[in-house]
């Protein structure tokens, strides 16, 4: 059995610009097919746009407001709100107050798999 604990996990900067802790990934689980952060995101603050030619993701904001772009299209973000962004989507997330939300790829989360205009 694995389980791993949010706050025994040390934060880390994505090629995107925001500061995730992974809960379960390649890098603390043996996981094969999915991987699932906590991400955050500061008032006035933004990911780089970007996409992800395998990976699928969820967003669920936990805390906070924003703007969520996907392939330009673009909505205001809040507690209990899931986003599907597709593999291959275009994508950013912008903070209104600071955003807490979790994040999961499918498959898991790669540096390597995040591509930029």
């Amino acid at each position: 059995m694995i389980i791993q604990t949010l706050e025994r996990q040390n934060p880390f900067t994505t090629k995107d610009g925001s500061t995730i802790r992974s809960i379960l990934d390649r890098t603390n689980a043996p996981v094969e097919k999915q991987s699932l952060a906590e991400a955050a995101v500061p008032a006035g603050g933004a990911t780089q746009r970007h996409y992800h030619k395998l990976s699928e993701e969820f967003y669920f904001i936990l805390e906070g407001r924003g703007r969520m772009e996907i392939n330009r299209e673009s909505r205001e973000v809040v507690p209990g709100d899931a986003i599907l962004i597709p593999a291959g989507a275009w994508h950013t997330i912008a903070a209104t107050e600071p955003l807490r939300f979790l994040c999961c790829c499918a498959p898991p989360y790669a540096h390597q798999d995040t591509y930029f205009e």
